[in-house]
């Protein structure tokens, strides 16, 4: 209790520059303290005069619709085209995917039902028409008997071999080296957008907690040539 607020700027201060902590640990190690203080030892609140490091502003990697095309299309077994068709068709997450039941699909009323997604939230995204053919005819190959994609000896499909189903596509495909299988994800949304879709429907379909969180991809957007013509192109 005798630690003077000077000596707690200080102290973060010196986090900063000898050991170049992020910026996320500067702002848990600022709240860390504000909270002991103030709730534990119920001191009155307190502001510091540290400046606090802005979050960096880093636009996701998407692909073009071609290359997301090339994507799906490369995987001759039905099953690892069905995953990738569905990642990207409905946004998911890989984890989304992996624990997807088969009654999570519903097909009469046309959407994909998540359980228990981030945050512990469930929502309900969409069901592409050319998603449910291909589902569909997995399902006859196959027959998965609780989990929509399980392994060879049954049960939920691993990460990491959804990680590599991915992984082959993208070297067979030839498409951006960077991407992942999140990439897809960003790139539902962003293509989502380009075709003129409501910002406040892709935060619903990708379970966003705050409508901050979607507006990335209009920065992607700007810096398109497809969406802003360049003044240059006038003269």
């Amino acid at each position: 209790e005798t630690v003077t607020k000077e000596q707690i700027e200080v102290y973060i201060q010196h986090l900063v520059n000898k050991y170049n902590i992020s910026e996320n640990k500067q702002n848990q190690s600022i709240n860390a303290i504000k909270w002991y203080y103030e709730q534990v030892l119920e001191k009155p609140k307190e502001y510091y005069n540290i400046t606090r490091a802005k979050k960096a502003l880093t636009l996701p990697n998407v692909l073009s619709k071609e290359e997301v095309k090339s994507l799906l299309e490369v995987h001759t077994n039905i099953k690892h085209k069905a995953m990738l068709y569905t990642i990207y068709s409905a946004g998911l997450r890989s984890g989304e995917l992996i624990n997807l039941r088969i009654k999570d699909i519903h097909s009469d009323d046309g959407y994909i039902y998540i359980k228990g997604a981030k945050g512990k939230k469930d929502r309900r995204t969409v069901l592409s028409d050319k998603l449910l053919i291909l589902l569909r005819m997995y399902y006859k190959a196959y027959k998965p008997s609780y989990w929509l994609f399980e392994g060879q000896d049954g049960g939920q499909y691993t990460s990491k071999s959804l990680q590599q189903v991915f992984r082959n596509a993208a070297k067979k495909s030839n498409i951006n080296p960077w991407a992942t299988l999140h990439t897809l994800r960003h790139s539902f949304a962003t293509h989502l957008i380009q075709n003129g879709t409501n910002l406040r429907y892709v935060q619903t379909l990708l379970g966003h907690n705050s409508s901050k969180t979607t507006e990335i991809y209009t920065h992607i957007l700007t810096v398109s040539n497809k969406q802003v013509k360049s003044p240059l192109d006038d003269l």
